[in-house]
């Protein structure tokens, strides 16, 4: 079962998904990387949110970056939005996720970031599994140096 979705607004943005997914795939995260957009094909994406089994999705946009903050709206798992930068140093990415209106809340890393979008996934998932908590306690352990 996929415990992470990372959801890109274009093929554009795969090199961050990308990302994401290594990280992933190294603490042994079953993920899957999907490509939807808010804008020119909201039905499918809806549909997709909908019919997912992931805990929780990670959504990484650039522009006016309504990919998170659309999933938020569908859906009562955490989105973890991945700021792109596109235009502006991706100050108008971030933005318009951290600026989401009250109870539709994205959670939102640094621009272009897409690994601690995974690390705090993984992070997520570790509240309740106890060997994932170990993997994240060592690799943050190691982090410290």
């Amino acid at each position: 079962m996929v415990s992470v979705s990372i959801v890109m607004g274009s093929d554009s943005d795969r090199e961050l998904g990308e990302k994401a997914k290594a990280v992933l795939d190294d603490f042994g995260v079953e993920n899957e990387l999907v490509v939807h957009s808010a804008h020119r094909s909201p039905g499918a994406l809806r549909e997709y949110v909908a019919s997912s089994q992931a805990a929780v999705f990670i959504a990484v946009a650039g522009l006016s970056a309504a990919l998170p903050g659309f999933i938020a709206a569908h859906t009562v798992k955490p989105v973890i939005g991945v700021p792109k930068d596109v235009k502006l140093g991706g100050l108008d990415s971030l933005l318009s996720m951290v600026q989401m209106p009250p109870g539709v809340p994205v959670a939102c890393v640094g621009i272009d970031n897409a690994r601690n979008a995974a690390l705090l996934a993984v992070e997520i998932l570790a509240l309740s599994d106890v060997e994932l908590e170990k993997k994240f306690a060592e690799h943050r352990e190691k982090m410290r140096g």
